[in-house]
């Protein structure tokens, strides 16, 4: 038995045909049951392969119409579209990103000014008042300059006095011949 390609094109069709209809009526049904109506839950009950309604733009689009439409018996207005709650995950979902981020910062800046505050209160850190500290440094060094010059020159004095002593006290213990 020989087969024509002009058979196999009618074969191949017809096939494609019977799966457009399976694919059709599995819409319907899942919109009549309310269930998730998705390019994988149509292709899933039509028992077709995804790329089979994709590569059909004119079912992929009676797909995405239907997935869009409110389910049967709601009222206008009332229901959020798939399509709707997608874009509101997705907004959520950004938002959350930022938030994380903001929080990661503030949680930063927070042990940042905890741990500078810490280490100013263990005094181990630098005082706030650091210029009125490096004067009072320089007054107390200065001071301690001029303390040990008087010093110094007391020193000289008691050295100078000492001597003079000395010098009296030999004077009057040398037996005077006279």
């Amino acid at each position: 038995m020989t087969t024509s390609p002009h058979h196999l094109a009618q074969a191949r069709a017809a096939d494609s045909e019977r799966r457009r209809a399976r694919v059709l009526k599995a819409l319907d049904q899942l919109a009549v049951n309310d269930e998730e109506i998705t390019v994988s839950a149509v292709a899933r009950a039509a028992r077709v392969h995804r790329s089979f309604i994709h590569r059909h733009s004119d079912l992929h689009a009676a797909v995405l119409a239907r997935a869009g439409e409110p389910p049967p018996g709601a009222t206008t207005g009332t229901q959020a579209s798939r399509r709707s709650l997608l874009a509101d995950v997705a907004n959520l979902t950004a938002r959350n990103g930022r938030l994380t981020a903001h929080i990661t910062r503030l949680e930063r800046r927070l042990s940042e000014a905890l741990g500078q505050a810490a280490w100013e209160a263990s005094g181990l850190g630098a005082p706030a008042d650091v210029d009125t500290l490096t004067r009072r440094v320089e007054e107390l060094e200065q001071q301690i300059l001029d303390l040990r010059a008087e010093l110094a020159e007391r020193d000289d004095d008691l050295a100078a006095a000492r001597t003079a002593n000395r010098e009296l006290m030999a004077q009057i213990n040398t037996p005077h011949v006279g």
